[in-house]
C-alpha cells in the first residue's frame, strides 16, 4: 500500500523566459507535516499552485492523493484544501454564514451544526454573528483555515499561513496545524520563517532558485552543518545557520 500522499519527480515551469521550477523531486508521507522552506520567489506558491490544480507544469510529474494533477484533477481537487497567504473569507457575511455556506456547497448534512463544531474547534464561538469584516488578521486567519477543513479533506495546503500575524496568532495556528496532523491529516506547508519549519515539520526541504538543494528530518539537516563548536557548551545549530549555509554553499 502507498504511504505516500504526494509524490513528484521533475516539475518544471516557466513563466515567458524566466523558470521558476528546475526540475523538483519530493514525496510527502501520510499524516506527516511537510515544510517547504524557501525565500521570496523561490518557487514554493508555483508549487503549491501545481499540486492543487490551479496551474499545469510544463514538465514532470505530480500525484496528490494517488491522482495525477494534470490527468485526474477532479480526484486531487476532492482530496485536498487551500489556504492561500491570504485569507479568502466573505467579508460580508458573518463568520457562521461563511462557514454554512462552504458546508451547503460540500453537500454537508447539518451545515449550521458542521458551522457550530468549527467555530467552537477555532475558538471563534463569540465573534460567529459578527461581519467578518471586523475580524482582527488572527481571526480572519482562523477562520480562512477553518473554511478549508469543512468536510475533513486528507490533505491540507496551507501557504504562507502566519505572514503577516502576531506572535499569539502565529501560535494558535501552529496548535491548530499539529492538530491536523495528529488527527491523521497531511499537511503541506510553506514557509519563509525557518522557526515555524522547526517547530512543525517533519520533513523540510529547501527550495532555491527553483530546485530542491536539501531535505530531511531537522535532525538530518542539522548533521550536514559542521561539527558544534565547543565553546563553553556545545551549541546545537538553529535551522537558520543550516538554511543559510545550505543555500550560501549552493549559490556560491
Amino acid at each position: 500500500m502507498n504511504n505516500k500522499s504526494i509524490q513528484v519527480k521533475g516539475l518544471q515551469k516557466s513563466y515567458k523566459q524566466l523558470q521558476v521550477l528546475k526540475g523538483v523531486d519530493f514525496e510527502v508521507e501520510k499524516g506527516s507535516i511537510f515544510a517547504l522552506l524557501g525565500s521570496n520567489g523561490a518557487g514554493k506558491t508555483t508549487v503549491v499552485r501545481i499540486l492543487t490544480t490551479l496551474l499545469k507544469p510544463d514538465s514532470g510529474t505530480a500525484a496528490v492523493n494517488g491522482y495525477d494533477v494534470v490527468t485526474n484533477p477532479d480526484g486531487v481537487r476532492q482530496s485536498i484544501s487551500l489556504t492561500g497567504q491570504f485569507a479568502a473569507v466573505d467579508e460580508i457575511l458573518t463568520g457562521r454564514e461563511n462557514l454554512i455556506m462552504i458546508a451547503k456547497l460540500r453537500y454537508l448534512p447539518n451545515p449550521r451544526q458542521v458551522a457550530d463544531d468549527m467555530l467552537k474547534r477555532f475558538n471563534l464561538t463569540d465573534a460567529a454573528d459578527r461581519r467578518t469584516s471586523t475580524y482582527s488578521g488572527g481571526m480572519r486567519r482562523r477562520l480562512d483555515i477553518a473554511l478549508s477543513l469543512v468536510g475533513k479533506p486528507q490533505i491540507v495546503f496551507l501557504d504562507e499561513p502566519t505572514t503577516g500575524l502576531d506572535p499569539e496568532s502565529r501560535i494558535e495556528v501552529w496548535k491548530i496545524v499539529k492538530e491536523l496532523s495528529e488527527g491523521g491529516t497531511t499537511v503541506f506547508l510553506t514557509t519563509q520563517y525557518l522557526e515555524e519549519a522547526e517547530q512543525l515539520a517533519d520533513r523540510i526541504a529547501i527550495l532555491h532558485e527553483g530546485k530542491i538543494i536539501a531535505g530531511g528530518t531537522l535532525a538530518e539537516l542539522k548533521k550536514r552543518f559542521p561539527p558544534a563548536k565547543v565553546e563553553y557548551v556545545e551549541k546545537q545549530p538553529t535551522l537558520e545557520e543550516i538554511f543559510l549555509a545550505i543555500v550560501g554553499k549552493k549559490g556560491a
